[in-house]
């Protein structure tokens, strides 16, 4: 081969290869450009959506956030004073939670000959003995947790209970009237909620009715719309469920600040915060930390602009809401009344009075609920499908829930709402006129009524300590500053004591140090920095870890 051929094949070659290193050159920089472009849109949605100064304060809390972790586990001297910290933490919540002493008994083991019932009463007696706090719940001191109906109600809920106490819904075939009563459950609820043809299942509480809910809107969103980035924006007022089912099922959760006046969602932000990626809107009706109801018409106007679900978490307004206006009681609409709402979420086991682990997520058609469901075909032990995350339900909690709406009926519930709301509008006329170094959060429409501290002088979270010395369990709240009460069928015999005590407690505390009450540390330990709240998150593990602890 000539000279000429090879040094004309060797150019060609250099040329290809210049060629191909140039087109793997471009196919780099789109990538590169692709991954820069995707992330400073991340960047304009976040601050489109939460503004410049939330944004400027969010990435100082990462940054803290990060720089403390770092602390934590490289420089030997803190590391020292947090573990040090946390272990007095830990034998503090120990002391509280864990009975000590010579009378405790442990059941560490299986027996090795089984017991009698007497013997299991009688150990069933002892156990709640070992604590003073066992049974403190019937003197009404409690903020809701105990949504009781009265021992009639009781005695309805043992007799479904002991009926049914081995059924499954796993099983419709074995267990026909267990299906029934579900069926039948979810329809007197949509019914209640005025959508007699939508439909709904029934879950374990409150935080799966929300998780089910996310699931399906994403799940739609992906297969309809072809979204892999989902959003959901929300009040920051929203139930703690909803940040829940984001980290489960990678949802972007996007939080809206509340109107300091109303303390509903800001609309025009969230005008602002929808984008391509958003899958679903959430309206509260009504929230738990002050009790506000969102604006659900507007939300409602703005998810069917914009072609987006909108979930109506009414977990706590279960059977109290939807009472309102037939109590005398104004209020908007809410429910499926409303075009643009998609689901509702509603606790039985709140207001509802039926027992604990009830709840009914209700969607407005068949097609959304189906991407709520869980389906296998192919699985080697035949065909598997679930409504929603368990297997195995207890058919016990469904027939208790089922006996519970029909003992009370409408009317049962309409007397339930007056004598309820009666109580919170006591409570909240008697914050506004007769307590003045305190003011009520916003215009509460129903049975939680909140409220802060007027005065410098006065510590709210002081309060609270002052009134958990009086025998009271109020929710301490953040953001701002705050406590509440909600209001129950136990609060309303205890309506003037509540007041007389929380007129003495603000006088115990106005215009003294804070002292070192649990909520005075814990919530003013959290509101510091956010340093506090990664401290905040471990006194928290602490105390889930000593739940569990024999």
């Amino acid at each position: 081969m000539s000279l000429t051929l090879r040094s004309q094949q060797a150019r060609a070659g250099l040329t290809a290869l210049l060629q191909n290193t140039s087109t793997l050159s471009g196919v780099k920089s789109l990538f590169f450009y692709y991954f820069v472009l995707r992330y400073v849109l991340r960047v304009y949605r976040h601050v489109r959506g939460n503004g410049a100064r939330q944004s400027v304060i969010d990435f100082w809390r990462y940054l803290s956030l990060h720089t403390m972790l770092l602390s934590i586990r490289y420089i030997p001297a803190i590391r020292k004073k947090v573990e040090s910290e946390m272990a007095g933490v830990r034998e503090d919540i120990r002391k509280k939670l864990i009975p000590e002493g010579p009378k405790v008994i442990r059941h560490l083991s299986l027996p090795a000959e089984g017991k009698s019932k007497d013997w299991i009463v009688a150990e069933m007696q002892r156990m709640d003995d070992e604590s003073s706090a066992s049974g403190a719940w019937k003197d009404g001191k409690i903020s809701g947790a105990i949504y009781h109906g009265g021992e009639d109600v009781e005695k309805v809920i043992m007799a479904a209970l002991e009926r049914y106490c081995v059924s499954n819904p796993l099983h419709p075939d074995v267990f026909p009237a267990i299906r029934k009563m579900e069926a039948e459950v979810v329809a007197m609820c949509l019914r209640m909620y005025n959508h007699p043809n939508g439909c709904g299942v029934t879950t374990s509480g409150g935080t799966e009715s929300i998780i089910m809910s996310c699931k399906a809107h994403r799940d739609w969103a992906r297969a309809m719309k072809g979204i892999t980035e989902p959003e959901i924006v929300m009040a920051a007022s929203a139930h703690a469920a909803f940040n829940k089912a984001g980290h489960y099922f990678n949802i972007k959760i996007v939080t809206i600040p509340v109107d300091p006046r109303t303390r509903q969602i800001n609309i025009n932000k969230v005008k602002r915060a929808i984008n391509a990626n958003t899958i679903m809107l959430v309206g509260s009706a009504v929230n738990f930390p002050d009790g506000a109801m969102d604006d659900i018409p507007a939300l409602s106007q703005l998810a069917q602009k914009h072609k987006i679900g909108l979930h109506v978490d009414c977990c706590l307004g279960s059977f109290i809401v939807p009472f309102l206006e037939k109590a005398g009681y104004p209020t908007k609409r809410f429910d499926f009344r409303l075009p643009g709402v998609t689901a509702i979420s509603c606790d039985t086991h709140k207001y509802g009075f039926a027992p604990k682990g009830s709840s009914v997520i209700m969607y407005r058609d068949n097609e959304l609920r189906s991407y709520q469901y869980f389906v296998l075909p192919d699985w080697a032990g035949g065909v598997y499908a679930s409504p929603a995350i368990a297997g195995s339900r207890p058919g016990a909690l469904i027939a208790g829930t089922w006996a519970v709406m029909h003992y009370m009926g409408e009317d049962g519930y309409l007397a339930s709402c007056k004598a309820i709301m009666g109580a919170a509008k006591r409570i909240e006329r008697a914050v506004r006129t007769e307590i003045p170094e305190l003011y009520v959060l916003g215009t509460p429409p129903a049975s939680v009524v909140a409220f802060g501290s007027a005065t410098a002088d006065v510590n709210i979270h002081a309060v609270g300590d002052a009134m958990s010395a009086r025998g009271w369990h109020l929710n301490a709240l953040v953001n701002p500053p705050g406590l509440h009460i909600a209001v129950t069928r136990l609060t309303v015999n205890v309506t003037e004591q509540l007041i007389a005590d929380l007129k003495d407690a603000v006088a115990q505390v106005k215009g003294k140090p804070t002292g070192k009450g649990n909520m005075v540390t814990l919530y003013g330990l959290g509101s510091s920095s956010p340093v506090g709240h990664t401290m905040v998150s471990r006194v928290a593990s602490i105390f889930l870890d000593t739940m569990y602890v024999a």
